[in-house]
């Protein structure tokens, strides 16, 4: 059995956020079983790419495989640099790919919205090769109506609706399993959380951490700067406190939507308590969500959200929107808080949150090994295959 990964970017383009961790910790972890453990039926992974990085082009080799952290990933040049990630060499090489000899071939295909996604479905689907789909949070009622509702209204109805139902999807949460029914039924749905990129799971004791100053409630907001993470309901929350507060924002956004947020910000004095820190490295994140109290989310729409399991995997509890994929997770293991996106609402929680020292204290000590328990990659690695062995 051969698994071909199909994504229109892979890393080191980080800049596309949690999902580029998501699908290079997945193959890198195939790779790991196939190399590990005799028997399993896969003889090879490969990732095909394009040079994607935003407006740029990674700097790097190709047109040839290159090992990634372990991981065979071609990459190719793309003619367009906006979403669409048009890229024909990709998909010559995918039809050349069809014609291995004696191999059962399984194509997963990450994200959707793309030419890259659509066309290589497309080519499986004429092909009639087995195609697993992890949209990415792409199949929801609130991307479909949000950036470029028409296109995407346009190209489900043409082309799309056929080949989703020709997929079997992978969704990360029960969450996001429900919001694809909502627009399409594929051929069959499976729910497998992400592979997070957490590295060495310890606690917040053993990081270089200093929290000795419990007068301040510092808060934490880790992810792309963008309209569905919700920040203007978290500054309207955040207005209305009486607490003594500080919230750290980490993360990359579009310029003239990052401004409009610190405007936002300064008309309702804020300012003072904000520290815009930009994008953090893989490195460094860890230890800079470890010296904050609580990770804030209040995403209108997230399938998943990694950084909610990074953040637990250091012992920071979490306020999380009950619009984000783990929040029931989160509510189960008692993690956290989760809001509505009522502004009241998160306001409350947060009172919560801040009050509860006790209760966040008790989190901080368990959360670490809970996230090592559930999310243990080997294990998930085997419920990926599973789902490739009964399409083969």
């Amino acid at each position: 059995m051969k698994i071909i990964h199909i994504t229109a970017s892979y890393k080191p383009a980080y800049i596309y956020g949690g999902p580029i961790q998501s699908v290079a910790k997945l193959c890198e972890a195939l790779v790991e079983l196939t190399v590990s453990v005799e028997g399993l039926g896969i003889h090879e992974v490969q990732v095909l790419t394009t040079t994607a990085n935003g407006q740029n082009e990674l700097d790097i080799p190709i047109n040839k495989p290159v090992l990634v952290d372990g991981a065979s990933v071609t990459y190719f040049k793309r003619l367009t640099k906006d979403h669409s990630h048009f890229s024909p060499k990709l998909l010559w090489e995918l039809k050349k790919m069809r014609q291995t000899p004696n191999a059962k071939l399984i194509i997963h295909i990450h994200a959707w919205w793309n030419l890259v996604s659509v066309l290589s479905c497309w080519m499986a689907k004429w092909y009639k090769i087995p195609v697993v789909l992890s949209p990415r949070g792409m199949l929801t009622t609130y991307t479909q109506n949000n950036r470029n509702s028409f296109s995407k209204k346009l190209l489900h109805n043409l082309i799309g609706k056929k080949l989703l139902q020709y997929c079997h999807i992978h969704a990360t949460s029960e969450q996001e399993k429900q919001d694809i029914l909502k627009i399409v039924t594929p051929k069959s749905i499976t729910v497998i959380p992400n592979l997070v990129n957490i590295k060495e799971l310890v606690s917040s004791s053993q990081l270089a951490i200093d929290n000795s100053d419990t007068t301040v409630f510092r808060l934490i907001f880790l992810s792309r700067i963008e309209e569905k993470k919700g920040l203007e309901l978290l500054f309207d929350a955040l207005s209305l406190l009486d607490i003594n507060w500080q919230l750290s924002i980490a993360g990359s956004g579009k310029e003239g939507y990052v401004e409009s947020l610190k405007l936002k910000a300064e008309n309702l004095k804020l300012n003072p308590r904000i520290n815009w820190i930009g994008q953090v490295t893989d490195q460094d994140k860890y230890n800079l969500i470890a010296k904050h109290d609580l990770l804030v989310l209040t995403s209108f729409n997230e399938n998943f959200a990694n950084v909610v399991i990074e953040s637990l995997s250091v012992g920071t509890p979490v306020l999380i929107s009950d619009r984000v994929g783990l929040s029931d997770y989160v509510r189960e293991q008692q993690l956290g808080w989760v809001c509505t996106l009522e502004v009241s609402d998160i306001k409350e929680k947060l009172i919560n949150a801040y009050h509860a020292q006790k209760v966040r204290e008790k989190m901080k000590q368990a959360a670490p090994e809970v996230i090592r328990r559930d999310f243990n990659d080997k294990a998930l690695a085997k419920r990926y295959l599973e789902l490739y062995r009964r399409l083969a």
